[in-house]
C-alpha cells in the first residue's frame, strides 16, 4: 500500500511540476510568478532545508532554467574589468554551460562552448555569463550575446548547432536572454556601436528575420543605447505581440515575421527589467530617466506614445523586475526600498526599507513575495495592501542570479554555489 501511495505522490507532484517547468529568465510565464502552494518560507544557509549545496566555480549570473530533472546555467572565468580597456588574457576566454541533477545537485555536464581571444569590454557590475538560457524537451538555447548562441542537446550535451556571426560592440556586457515562440528563437543585441533583434529558426539555428531599431535615440552617444532587456510575447487586441522595451522605446513586433506594429517612446537607457501585462496595461520598466517605469495599453499602431496610462519615479528598480499580482504592482529596488502600487493608477500603496541591496529580481507564491540581496538576506513579506514582513532569511553568500522554482523546491544561484531549498 505505501508503495502505491508513494507512486501517487510521485506521479501527482510531476504532473503539477510539468506545469511549472521553470523554462526561462523569470520563469514559465516570464513574470516571476510560481503557482507553487508549498515552497520554503523560513530557512537559512546550513540548515536542513537545504537538500543540496553545489559549487559553481567562476563568475556568471544566469539565472537556472529547469526542465525534467535537469538545471542548466551558463558561466564563464573571474574576471573583473578595471578600466574600459578590453581585457589583456593569457588563454581565451572560456564560456561554458553547467548541466546539475535536480536530485542530488551532482554536476552532469560541464561544457565549454564558445573560446573567446579578445573578449569586450565588461563592466565590474556585469559578467560574460549574464543571459539566462531558455530549455524545452530535448534541447537547451544557450546565450552569450556577441560572444555566441549555441542549441545542445539536453540528453547528451552535444551542440546541434551555434551562431557566432550575430555581433554587437556590448561595450559593458551582455545581459539579454533569449525567448523560443513555437519555432522561433527570439535574441536582442542592443550594444553601443547597433541595436537590433532578431528570430533564428530554432531548429537550424538560421536566420528567419532580423529588424534594426529604427528610432531616433536623441543622442549619438552609443552608451546611452544601450539595453538589457528580455522580450515578452503576449496576445492584446486579437494579435500576438513580442514585445520588446530597449533605450528610450519600447516596440510590439509581429512575431512571425518581424513588423513592428506600435511604438511607445518614453525615454530611458540600459533597460533591464522583463516587462509585464495585465490589467489591460503593459508595465515596462526604463531604467533610468524622469520617470523609469510606464504603463501603456498593448493595442494600437504606429506611435502609441499619446496613449501612456501613467508614469512615475518613485522607487522604481533599475535592474531588478516588478511583479504584477492582480491590481498591485510590487518592486524592490536596487537600493532595498521595497514599495506596492496600484497597477491602474501608479498610486503608492505602501513603501518600506528592507536591508542589502537587490540586483535579482522578486519571486512570487502563495501570496508571498521573495526577494534576494547581493548580501545574502533573503526577506519574505506578504503580497497584500499593507506590508508584512513574513521571514528575514540569511545565506552566507549573496545573490545576483533571479530564483527558480522546481517542485516545492526553490533552485538558489548565489555567488559561488546552486542550492536547492525545500521543506524537510
Amino acid at each position: 500500500m505505501r508503495t502505491v501511495m508513494a507512486a501517487l505522490v510521485l506521479c501527482i507532484g510531476s504532473v503539477s511540476m510539468a506545469d511549472e517547468y521553470w523554462n526561462q529568465f523569470r520563469g514559465p510565464r516570464g513574470d516571476g510568478t510560481s503557482t507553487e502552494k508549498g515552497l520554503p518560507v523560513t530557512f537559512a544557509d546550513g540548515t536542513s532545508a537545504i537538500v543540496w549545496k553545489t559549487p559553481i566555480v567562476g563568475r556568471a549570473w544566469s539565472s537556472p532554467v529547469i526542465w525534467g530533472n535537469q538545471i542548466w546555467i551558463t558561466n564563464a572565468p573571474e574576471i573583473q574589468n578595471t578600466t574600459k580597456e578590453k581585457p589583456r588574457l593569457d588563454r581565451p576566454l572560456k564560456l561554458s554551460a553547467v548541466c546539475v541533477d535536480l536530485k542530488t545537485g551532482k554536476i552532469l555536464h560541464d561544457l565549454v562552448l564558445f573560446e573567446v581571444d579578445t573578449p569586450q569590454f565588461t563592466h565590474a557590475t556585469n559578467s560574460y555569463g549574464s543571459p539566462t538560457p531558455f530549455i524545452e524537451e530535448g534541447r537547451v538555447y544557450i546565450h552569450f550575446g556577441a560572444y555566441g548562441t549555441a542549441c545542445l542537446d539536453t540528453n547528451t550535451g552535444k551542440k546541434i548547432w551555434e551562431r557566432t556571426d550575430l555581433k554587437c560592440d556590448h561595450f559593458r556586457g551582455p545581459g539579454s536572454s533569449p525567448i523560443v515562440d513555437g519555432d522561433l528563437l527570439f535574441l536582442t543585441f542592443d550594444g553601443y556601436d547597433q541595436q537590433y533583434i532578431t528570430a533564428l529558426n530554432k531548429l537550424t539555428g538560421e536566420t528567419v528575420w532580423k529588424k534594426d531599431r529604427n528610432v531616433d535615440f536623441g543622442t549619438t552617444d552609443g552608451d546611452a543605447k544601450k539595453a538589457y532587456s528580455t522580450p515578452k510575447l503576449i496576445e492584446a487586441g486579437g494579435r500576438r505581440l513580442l514585445i520588446s522595451p530597449f533605450a528610450s522605446a519600447t516596440i510590439a513586433y509581429d512575431p512571425a515575421s518581424g513588423t513592428p506594429i506600435w511604438t511607445v517612446h518614453h525615454g530611458g537607457m540600459n533597460a533591464a527589467g522583463r516587462p509585464l501585462y495585465g490589467n489591460g496595461l503593459l508595465y515596462i520598466s526604463t531604467a533610468d530617466g524622469p520617470n523609469p517605469l510606464v504603463a501603456v495599453p498593448a493595442t494600437g499602431e504606429g506611435d502609441i506614445t499619446k496613449s501612456i496610462a501613467w508614469r512615475t519615479n518613485k522607487a522604481v528598480p533599475k535592474r531588478p523586475s516588478q511583479l504584477l499580482v492582480g491590481d498591485l504592482l510590487f518592486m524592490m529596488n536596487d537600493s532595498g526600498v521595497a514599495s506596492c502600487l496600484d497597477a491602474k493608477t501608479s498610486a503608492e500603496i505602501w513603501t518600506t526599507r528592507l536591508p542589502g541591496e537587490y540586483w535579482a529580481s522578486p519571486l512570487y507564491a502563495n501570496g508571498l513575495v521573495y526577494c534576494f540581496s547581493q548580501q545574502g538576506h533573503i526577506p519574505v513579506f506578504e503580497a497584500g495592501r499593507e506590508f508584512k514582513l513574513v521571514a528575514d532569511n540569511k545565506f552566507d553568500e549573496g545573490f545576483v542570479a533571479s530564483p527558480a522554482v522546481a517542485g516545492k523546491a526553490l533552485i538558489l544561484r548565489s555567488k559561488g554555489h546552486l542550492y536547492r531549498v525545500e521543506n524537510p
